[in-house]
């Protein structure tokens, strides 16, 4: 079992102490559930996007990010997706977590309060050092990208 690290996590009101917060469904989920902190139904029209919010904000450990990502079941039986996906939540923002919902069905979608709306993973970043050349190195790829290597 790897290492735990801590991620503070702060409610932002007392008006949805009924909405739980982040956590993981089963022993081997790699992302926690976020639920919506929404006071009425929110409906998401076709093609609409609307930003959710979840009443609460983190403390990320600098070297760490947190990913928001869209759950699977929602977009396989309901076209919800997440728009920036994945978000990055950086570990000096000490915001709300908003998350940014889109419905890309022909069917309106309701957000009801404390819904399971996306996915949140704690990831390690690694820092880069960018250094200004005048040349590349060669690859069997080089600059063919877009679907270069055809569909089959």
């Amino acid at each position: 079992m790897s290492d735990k690290i801590i991620i503070k996590i702060k409610r932002l009101s007392d008006k949805f102490f009924d909405v739980e917060l982040p956590t993981y469904s089963t022993d081997g989920s790699s992302g926690m559930d976020v639920r919506a902190s929404v006071e009425d139904k929110v409906i998401l029209k076709p093609f609409e996007t609307k930003l959710i919010p979840t009443d609460f904000a983190l403390e990320i450990p600098k070297g760490y990010e947190a990913q928001v990502r869209p759950r699977s079941g929602l977009a396989s039986k309901n076209f919800i997706g997440i728009l920036n996906s994945p978000g990055t939540i950086d570990s000096d923002y000490r915001g709300e977590v908003k998350i940014i919902l889109s419905n890309f069905g022909k069917e309106d979608f309701i957000v009801s309060r404390g819904d399971r709306i996306a996915q949140l993973v704690i990831s390690k970043v690694e820092r880069a050092e960018l250094k200004l050349v005048d040349d590349l190195g060669n690859s069997t790829r080089n600059s063919g990208g877009f679907g270069h290597t055809g569909v089959k």
